[in-house]
């Protein structure tokens, strides 16, 4: 069933590493020119394949095994998406001086947040069924 509250956390991952990755900046260059994912294959790949999985996940709901799976593959990739951003981190600049950091590097995150909800979501259902299952 599509009205289940772990189909609104997948939804706004789904979203949030759909759309929001395209206008949210990851840092500053030297310039001081805000640098984007969409010029970086790797990350626009890494987030592209997060909302594609964030989206199977929600149409397999009568498989609340596989989703929970899928959601837990779906973290991981969010964690090496996370990692990246780490180990790029102190060199966006380029230069010696501090550089700033972009709001764009709390997406991981945000989504991590919302999977984490929604694969506690599925655990309850599915936990529920198998008590009901035990009363017939």
């Amino acid at each position: 069933m599509l009205q289940r509250i772990q189909t609104v956390y997948l939804l706004l991952t789904a979203g949030i590493a759909g759309v929001l990755w395209i206008y949210l900046p990851y840092g500053t260059g030297v310039d001081k020119e805000a640098l984007y994912m969409i010029t970086k294959p790797f990350l626009m790949g890494m987030f592209i394949g997060s909302a594609i999985l964030a989206l199977i996940s929600i149409f397999l709901f009568k498989n609340r095994k596989l989703q929970f799976v899928l959601g837990r593959i779906n973290i991981i990739l969010n964690f090496i998406l996370l990692g990246v951003f780490v180990y790029w981190s102190p060199t966006v600049s380029g230069e010696t001086y501090v550089s700033e950091k972009g709001i764009g590097m709390i997406i991981p995150i945000i989504s991590i947040v919302l999977l984490v909800m929604a694969n506690r979501a599925i655990k309850k259902d599915e936990n529920l069924v198998k008590s009901v299952d035990r009363l017939r």
